[in-house]
């Protein structure tokens, strides 16, 4: 898969004085901001970038952590929005989020369908492996999905931690890369363990501490 050959985007004006920072690429969702807004409430600044932002830009930057944002495209659709698939080699931990997960499963070998039954609205999770990005969600919790394509295929490495009664990887991970995408939106007030799983990326995951404050 090619990477778009639009010019990268201005990243200057990017706060890099930040010694902690987790980046947020947007691939059209109405909630990337929240996700911003999701990530400062854990007292660790955030940034909403361009998907189109490259890798080397990324590195430059050294953010703790990246966030792929969900959108309304399908990850099979002629002219669909990518990242630059060498983020996947930067060492950096990834969390997908719902467009975000499918992109990161097709663009390291898994594969993503039209759902025969997608789900919209609220879903209870199902916890598979209670560790690491869902330490203290609550197994049954209440998540909003939103999503007509699901991942029917992980790529090699990757596990499963969460199902849904409709979606089999609903949350999924590669631990040992510090890879993981959810297929839902824990951004949104409706999910009810969405915030505890923000913080399990931030802190342990990403290593963030929680030193930023809006004065900072």
């Amino acid at each position: 898969m090619t990477l778009q050959t639009q010019q990268p985007p201005d990243i200057s004006s990017v706060n890099q004085l930040k010694r902690q920072i987790i980046v947020i690429l947007d691939f059209g969702s109405q909630y990337s901001e929240l996700i911003a807004r999701r990530i400062r409430e854990t007292q660790v600044y955030s940034e909403v970038l361009s998907y189109r932002t490259t890798a080397e830009q990324l590195r430059q930057l050294n953010p703790k952590g990246i966030i792929l944002s969900g959108g309304p495209s399908s990850v099979y659709d002629q002219g669909a929005p990518q990242c630059d698939p060498a983020i996947w080699k930067l060492g950096i931990p990834v969390l997908g989020v719902c467009y975000g997960m499918q992109l990161m499963a097709r663009q390291l070998g898994g594969e993503v369908e039209r759902s025969e039954q997608g789900e919209y609205g609220k879903a209870s999770l199902l916890i598979d492996d209670p560790t690491d990005l869902l330490t203290n969600v609550d197994d049954g919790t209440t998540m909003w999905m939103s999503h007509g394509d699901s991942v029917t295929r992980l790529p090699d490495g990757f596990e499963v931690l969460a199902h849904t009664e409709n979606t089999s990887c609903a949350a999924v991970a590669h631990h040992e890369k510090k890879l993981y995408g959810v297929q839902f939106h824990p951004e949104v007030v409706h999910s009810i363990g969405g915030q505890a799983l923000i913080r399990n990326f931030v802190y342990h995951i990403c290593d963030c501490e929680p030193t930023w404050t809006t004065a900072a």
